[in-house]
């Protein structure tokens, strides 16, 4: 048997990393609390994640039924099925008229696989990236694990909450910069660059040697005017994007890269290395998921639907103040007139109208404590039903 000091030695040995030190992704922690209360019998309104209510195309879901009929699912390349890249880059010719090389398309484990490999490929330990506040937590989170340090950059009305040219050199200017990450539409405002600030943005990068990361994530679902790719603007930019939103296929785990030429070959190593290749089965269908063009439009009238409810029926539920809402499927809502402590707001809503929002520190730990992100991927009946519940809790 082990005695004391063997048995102390062993769990002074299991103390997590430094590295692994990062914040809990706090809408995560939302949703579980909203499936305890479900758990009891309670019926909650989920506005806390970012996931839609729709399945995959039917076109998807038959295309993998079709492989798993055929019994075999191997291993793919690292950098993808090659017909899934080539689809992908017709998809930029198609949508965008841009003309993209599927030699430099590499296919990742949703976004989040794609985020990991583009800052190892890089950043190297240290160096310092830009994002954007308020912003989608996990880019902060991952730089940090890798032991890069995230430069917080705030956003603010007068720029529609885009990151300009000026703010970046001014960051640059105190301490050198070597990356930076924006996204349109945002996480979790829901606004968009123009092509002139998108383009105003990546030259002044580019200029001062900062290399560009845009994630459009959210591409597809805009409503305030189209979405402009940086693969369009920029050969050098990294580009990331994923059938997780518009394509309705969050569990499938299947994004994808556009990279400057020079790092696709480090970054299917690294792809060798962490994963071998992304699961065989989400790629097939997210290859035939292009197909269904159609029933994702469907889904983005819904969310159109839904934002019109929200915009409309929260200022007259008390909720009066947003941040513009271009496009994805969110409202960031101050409610700084309610509450200092957006958890606190957030958690008591849950608690007492079964309503769960994010709360606005997941995002921006500057000026968090005043806003809630709301999501509208449910149906237009859960977004009425959540504007009464949230005109009687405030009443």
């Amino acid at each position: 048997m082990r005695d004391a000091t063997t048995t102390a030695a062993a769990i002074r040995s299991l103390t997590a990393s430094a590295r692994s030190d990062v914040p809990p992704f706090m809408v995560m922690d939302v949703m579980a609390a909203a499936e305890r209360i479900e758990a009891a019998g309670g019926h909650v309104i989920h506005m806390e994640v970012g996931q839609p209510w729709a399945s995959a195309p039917r076109t998807a879901l038959a295309a993998a039924h079709q492989a798993l009929e055929q019994g075999r699912i191997d291993y793919t390349s690292a950098l993808g099925i090659p017909s899934l890249r080539a689809r992908i880059a017709r998809h930029y010719r198609d949508v965008y008229g841009a003309d993209v090389d599927p030699d430099r398309i590499v296919v990742t484990t949703g976004s989040s696989g794609a985020f990991i490999l583009s800052f190892l490929a890089l950043f190297e330990p240290g160096d310092r990236v830009a994002v954007t506040v308020p912003g989608y937590p996990p880019y902060r989170h991952i730089l940090t694990a890798l032991g890069c340090e995230p430069v917080l950059i705030e956003t603010h009305s007068e720029t529609r909450h885009a990151l300009t040219g000026e703010a970046l050199l001014a960051a640059h200017r105190k301490a050198p910069l070597k990356g930076v990450l924006v996204a349109s539409p945002a996480n979790p405002t829901g606004t968009m660059m123009t092509r002139a600030a998108l383009t105003e943005l990546i030259a002044v990068a580019e200029s001062e040697g900062i290399r560009f990361i845009s994630d459009e994530i959210y591409h597809g679902l805009d409503y305030a005017f189209p979405a402009v790719t940086a693969a369009e603007l920029s050969p050098n930019a990294v580009v990331i994007n994923s059938f997780s939103k518009y394509f309705c296929m969050t569990g499938w785990r299947v994004g994808w890269m556009v990279l400057p030429e020079p790092l696709v070959r480090p970054v299917e190593r690294l792809q060798q290395n962490l994963a071998i290749s992304v699961p065989t089965l989400s790629q097939i269908a997210a290859e035939a998921a292009f197909e269904g063009g159609a029933e994702m439009e469907a889904v983005k009238r819904g969310y159109e639907e839904n934002r019109k409810i929200l915009i409309t029926g929260l200022p007259q539920a008390g909720l009066t103040d947003f941040l513009p809402a271009d496009g994805a499927f969110y409202l960031y809502a101050d409610v700084s007139k309610f509450t200092s402590d957006s958890f606190v707001f957030t958690k008591r809503m849950l608690a007492e109208a079964h309503v769960a929002a994010t709360p606005g520190t997941d995002f921006d730990p500057v000026r968090g404590m005043n806003f809630v992100r709301l999501s509208y991927a449910r149906s237009a009946d859960d977004m009425r039903e959540a504007v009464r519940r949230i005109a009687a809790w405030l009443a």
